[in-house]
């Protein structure tokens, strides 16, 4: 009998509380569209794009590094430093990779994919990945040093990088660096 009173109370509360046939579809996309998030979560495929990345700066594999970017890409420090456009991206870091960094390695990397839908400040909408993690690189003809990195990558719509904001701190690297002649 309880039994009985339990399934017939439930029963009760689930078909008093049912919307007629479509009300309830129509409700929800309504709330739906009027609440849109800020940002949400983006799809995990860019966290590869930007092991994949780490992975080919370890190696030297500069073509690999490069892959992912976009041609218009620009690439900006904190310190106000940039460069502007893919060639010049890659110029750069395969002349540091090749000529100045003898190893270099990454490790407890924590990634965050992001979509901006409404911009809350000066960000660009679209897909972020925020990356954190631990640099260690040897200089050659210097010594080596570790540090913390915090990078920004953001993607255009064919999913190639078109901007990074990357956060180092100088101090470190020029005291591993090798005295200038």
């Amino acid at each position: 009998m309880r039994k009985l009173f339990l399934f017939v109370l439930c029963a009760s509360l689930f078909l008093g509380c049912k919307k007629e046939d479509g009300e309830e579809t129509a409700t929800a996309t309504a709330d739906t569209a009027k609440t849109e998030a800020p940002a949400e979560i983006a799809d995990g495929k860019y966290i590869e794009i930007g092991k994949k990345a780490l992975a080919a700066m370890t190696s030297g594999e500069m073509e690999g590094w490069t892959a992912s970017y976009a041609d218009n890409a620009k690439y900006y420090w904190n310190a106000g430093d940039s460069l502007i456009g893919k060639p010049a991206i890659d110029k750069y870091w395969r002349d540091r990779r090749m000529n100045v960094i003898e190893t270099i390695s990454f490790k407890n990397d924590v990634w965050l994919p992001v979509k901006v839908n409404k911009p809350q400040n000066t960000e660009k909408p679209g897909i972020w990945l925020m990356g954190w993690y631990q640099v260690t690189a040897k200089y050659k003809g210097g010594s080596s040093m570790t540090q913390w990195m915090h990078i920004l990558y953001h993607f255009d719509d064919n999913d190639k990088i078109d901007q990074v904001n990357h956060f180092v701190d100088r101090v470190p690297i020029m005291a591993a660096m090798p005295p200038k002649k």
